[in-house]
């Protein structure tokens, strides 16, 4: 199981940083993805990634994995397919600005709610009025279903860009997912599309203290090995499952 070791970038808390955060994790809970303490859950709430592969990045740790560069990289990819596209669909983003206009504000948007820094001036307020009053032709469900489509496309080209980490590319599709889903909820439209795997639901970490030595035999061999070294040991001398079964009971 590979192990990572975050952050890799600097990360600071932006304009809508505590409220995107705050709004994904109250659907999270009620959906049972996030347990219901989650708002005081280090884990989950810091902007540093979770160095352990089997939790889940946060869509607001992004930044402390991936840096600026990518993010902005991912925006620039996506606004050239828009401004490539049908009359219909690109003719509402020209009428507010050309595509470097679009790939600025944008990426500001991304790095901000991903943990970068304060870089979106207004916020959710700015996000709403935007939508509202300049992407309203676009705002249902056939814009949403072109928007998805582009956006998937650049994911795909992109994955290059996104670490080594898998988890990076199921958070961006979370953050994609909580946002596209609160715009439909919004502006009252529906669409059958999706942006791929999200986040999986919370696993609380493990403790051999409280568990039996048939809950611990019981866990896979790679499970156990992951815990034992997030405990520090040195798992280099326990060559099977039934060794690394007795170190846990060990404690």
């Amino acid at each position: 199981m590979p192990t990572f070791d975050y952050p890799e970038f600097p990360t600071r808390h932006g304009y809508m940083t505590k409220d995107a955060q705050r709004g994904y994790i109250t659907k999270a809970i009620a959906r049972g993805l996030l347990p219901a303490d989650a708002q005081r859950m280090a884990d989950i709430v810091s902007l540093k990634a979770p160095d352990d592969p089997r939790k889940p990045i946060q869509f607001w740790q992004l930044h402390s994995v991936l840096g600026q560069e990518p993010i902005v990289r991912i925006v620039q990819d996506f606004y050239v397919r828009v401004f490539a596209d049908e009359p219909w669909f690109v003719s509402v983003f020209a009428a507010v600005g050309d595509v470097g206009h679009h790939i600025n504000t944008q990426a500001s948007m991304w790095v901000d709610a991903m943990g970068g820094g304060p870089y979106y001036h207004g916020a959710e307020f700015r996000l709403n009025f935007h939508h509202t009053h300049n992407a309203m032709a676009l705002m249902n469900t056939k814009g949403a279903e072109r928007w998805i489509a582009l956006m998937n496309d650049t994911l795909t080209a992109m994955d290059g860009v996104m670490t080594a980490d898998p988890r990076v590319r199921i958070s961006i599709n979370t953050f994609l997912s909580h946002f596209m889903e609160k715009y439909a909820e919004d502006f009252d439209f529906k669409t059958q599309s999706a942006f791929g795997e999200t986040n999986p639901p919370h696993v609380d970490r493990i403790n051999f203290m409280r568990m039996t030595a048939d809950q611990i035999a019981a866990l896979p061999e790679d499970e156990i090995r992951a815990t034992l070294i997030e405990m520090g040991v040195d798992v280099s001398g326990y060559g099977d499952k039934d060794a690394l079964i007795k170190k846990a009971l060990m404690g």
